[in-house]
């Protein structure tokens, strides 16, 4: 049996997701999780084959994710999946290790093809053209952050403390206040509200 993950904070998502993929009865769905941290830890549990992991989750981007899978000798292999048809996050997914991007809207018709692909240890990049012309600007500048950054910048628009970030990266409140003085400064913006403003444009955190 082929082993997949899920990991989407809506459970209306993960129950369409696994009725797809449990018709083929050679895959079976071995964990279902909420958040990036549990996806992370749920991976390094049950070594799937394959993780689909939502772009927008709380605590940790599906990018972030797929970096810390890959800090592991696992065999999984990860998926991103968004609302967003972004070159921006199609090319931050593929860096940090992800080897399929799929735009939720094209699941139905694209989904089993991009677990098919992943099963063999091939990349799926269905709109590969478009993403790769996408435009850099319209405010997106997560290429202007580094992993962390944008990770303290998520965490702060869920509405968690210097210290509470902390706590969640294991990093001192110091190296925290760091990473958000940095990422405002690069954002050129200066408060808490415009690093929340910039996570909801960006799909760093939903609406």
């Amino acid at each position: 049996m082929k082993r997949i993950l899920i990991a989407d904070d809506h459970e209306a998502v993960r129950s369409g997701l696994r009725a797809v993929l449990e018709q083929r009865v050679d895959w079976e769905v071995v964990a279902e999780v909420n958040d990036g941290g549990m996806a992370v830890a749920a991976a390094i549990e049950s070594r799937p084959h394959v993780a689909i992991v939502d772009f927008s989750m709380p605590r940790m981007t599906g990018v972030e994710v797929a970096r810390r899978i890959r800090e592991y000798p696992l065999q999984t292999e990860v998926l991103i999946f968004t609302v967003h048809n972004s070159g921006l996050l199609a090319q931050q997914a593929f860096e940090a290790g992800a080897r399929a991007f799929l735009v939720k809207s094209d699941a139905n018709k694209l989904l089993v093809a991009a677990v098919e692909a992943l099963m063999l240890h091939r990349p799926f990049w269905p709109r590969k053209t478009e993403l790769d012309h996408a435009p850099r600007t319209n405010g997106e500048r997560h290429h202007e952050l580094t992993a962390r950054e944008q990770l303290v910048v998520k965490l702060v628009a869920e509405g968690y403390s210097n210290k509470g970030i902390s706590a969640i990266l294991d990093l001192s409140v110091k190296t925290t206040e760091a990473h958000r003085a940095a990422a405002m400064r690069k954002l050129e913006v200066n408060s808490t509200a415009g690093l929340v403003r910039y996570a909801v444009r960006t799909g760093l955190v939903e609406a």
